[in-house]
């Protein structure tokens, strides 16, 4: 639906079911934190992200938004194939079960491998992502002529 729709708000609004049918997906594999950051991040920050550029570069109709590809139907084709492929490779796999049970909590492991073993990349991160940032204000600022 998402990719379908003709309007970009509600692909915009089916985005965020995706995200949240991810989450989904990481409590089955009771991944807590990583579901979590799912929803916070993905399923909350992106889609307001996105809706918001949606609406405040909006212009005419929005009912006419998301134009339909002249290709419709060998991305069908081709996804069709995918799902094929997916479901035999599924299928034929030989899935070890494991008796162990799953970590009580993962947070505080996860916390305890970012703030230990992995502070450096942790670090180098956070300085790249706030330079990624400046870049983006430099950027957006607007550059006025002098004379």
């Amino acid at each position: 639906m998402m990719v379908m729709n003709k309007n970009l708000f509600h692909s915009a609004l089916f985005m965020l079911v995706t995200f949240i049918g991810v989450a989904g997906m990481y409590v089955m594999l009771y991944a807590d934190f990583m579901a979590a950051v799912q929803i916070l991040v993905y399923g909350g920050a992106i889609t307001i992200f996105i809706v918001f550029g949606i609406m405040l570069t909006q212009r005419g109709n929005m009912k006419e938004t998301n134009l339909f590809s002249k290709n419709a139907a060998v991305a069908g084709l081709v996804s069709l194939v995918l799902i094929v492929i997916n479901a035999v490779m599924v299928i034929s796999t030989n899935w070890p079960v494991s008796n162990q049970a799953p970590p009580e909590e993962t947070v505080g492991q996860i916390a305890e491998l970012m703030l230990t073993k992995y502070v450096v990349p942790f670090e180098v991160a956070a300085i790249l992502l706030l330079v990624a940032l400046l870049g983006a204000v430099i950027i957006a600022k607007e550059v006025k002529k002098t004379s």
